[in-house]
């Protein structure tokens, strides 16, 4: 074992979770240290939505002209195809205040731009090719975390409180004996890049065909595609011709046939295996989770994001003072949890309805919204009540319970 640092807050993954409570606690005035195992934040095929309470968030911080600058793409309005023509289901535009649509950023930007605010505050630490091994125990209270980093060297960091912020798969809360309740999930999903031209539509483009459900995602010159399969699929369904995954698009969107063969092997596809779950206690004395590690969400609605960057401002905004004055305890962790339990639940409520009601009857070739006519009567009474079409918005823009940025948090934009 090698050299053994202390800090009062040792966060374990350099993702948004992560990194919104490093730069929160440490404006808070508080020593904080960031575990990251990789060296940068390049992954792809991770989540790039930025939700409404995030780019508020960015404005209080003082972040948001720095945010505008980088590139992205508005996401105003969700749309449901069918033979000829689509309907508006959602209208973010019809949200409050300054920031109602979605924002399209890699979130290795975003990253980056809280890693540069955060390294400005003196009591903040962020060790990248650091990867956190196992927990350090006394009794049964955590007191940190073992670590090693990609050149193989071995080390501690000793914490009053250690975050949990490593995903679904998480370590650390394995290791702590934190076991998640899990839903079924009738989907995995393959991830993948196709070319966009100018001429084609923007925003999010949803499709359902008789075999496969899609969605598009404009990224600027290119479209992320997401598409689902039934769970657990992935080996068998890799055994056909990678083409037909464009041609299945193409058949229900013909400004795609130019591209059909844009995708040329099974290694530019990726594979999300989805869960859905959550943790009855989200701590134990000295741990806390948080984001996917105390709540795996489906990419339903595309909401994970915003749901683990508001569990880092509740979380921040609820242990600053304690972790300062060197008193933090269970009690104050379970106040976390309490916080952020019912946003979790409805959420995580509202995509197990969507999984049951669209995606499952979409993979099991029982809907075709894409090959009909005439749109359902549903849709049709959405695109004509702007209230309903309010109604899906709020729920996935701002969601339900929205967290107040901490005024220790605040800057002036810059």
């Amino acid at each position: 074992m090698g050299a053994t640092t202390r800090t009062t807050a040792c966060v374990v993954g350099g993702g948004p979770a992560g990194m919104v409570l490093g730069l929160l606690l440490a404006r808070g005035g508080v020593e904080v240290t960031v575990l990251e195992k990789h060296g940068d934040f390049l992954r792809d095929f991770r989540g790039d939505t930025v939700h409404p309470p995030t780019l508020d968030l960015l404005d209080d911080l003082g972040l948001g002209p720095a945010f505008r600058a980088l590139p992205h793409r508005l996401v105003e309005q969700v749309q449901v195809p069918f033979r000829g023509g689509a309907l508006r289901v959602a209208n973010l535009k019809a949200l409050r205040g300054p920031n109602n649509h979605i924002a399209m950023v890699p979130q290795w930007d975003l990253l980056d731009l809280l890693a540069g605010a955060a390294a400005e505050e003196p009591t903040f630490t962020l060790r990248r090719n650091t990867e956190a091994v196992g927990l350090r125990w006394s009794g049964r209270k955590v007191t940190g975390v073992d670590y090693r980093t990609s050149d193989g060297d071995t080390g501690a960091v000793e914490a009053d409180l250690v975050i949990a912020c490593d995903g679904r798969g998480s370590r650390l809360r394995a290791e702590a004996h934190l076991v998640p309740k899990s839903f079924t999930t009738p989907m995995d999903v393959w991830w993948f890049r196709v070319p966009r031209a100018e001429s084609d539509p923007a925003g999010i483009v949803p499709v359902l065909s008789p075999r496969r459900a899609s969605v598009l995602i404009d990224r600027g010159d290119y479209w992320q595609v997401a598409t689902l399969i039934p769970k657990g699929s992935d080996p068998v369904a890799r055994n056909g011709p990678v083409t037909d995954l464009l041609r299945d698009l193409a058949a229900v969107l013909p400004w795609l046939a130019d591209r059909v063969d844009a995708v040329g092997s099974w290694d530019e596809v990726k594979t999300l295996d989805v869960k859905l779950d959550r943790l009855t206690r989200w701590h134990v004395d000295g741990l806390l989770c948080l984001g996917d590690a105390a709540h795996a969400m489906s990419p339903a609605g595309g909401v994970g994001i915003n749901l683990a960057v508001q569990d880092a401002v509740a979380a921040a905004a609820v242990l600053a003072r304690p972790l300062r004055a060197g008193t933090v305890s269970t009690s104050d962790l379970a106040r976390v949890r309490r916080r952020r339990l019912l946003p979790t639940v409805l959420v995580q409520t509202m995509q197990r309805v969507i999984h049951e009601k669209a995606l499952r009857p979409a993979l099991e070739g029982r809907v075709d919204i894409a090959g009909s006519t005439k749109p359902p009567l549903a849709l049709r009474v959405m695109a004509r009540v702007p209230l309903l079409q309010w109604l899906p918005a709020q729920l996935v823009g701002r969601g339900v319970i929205t967290e107040s940025t901490p005024d220790f948090a605040r800057r002036a934009a810059r």
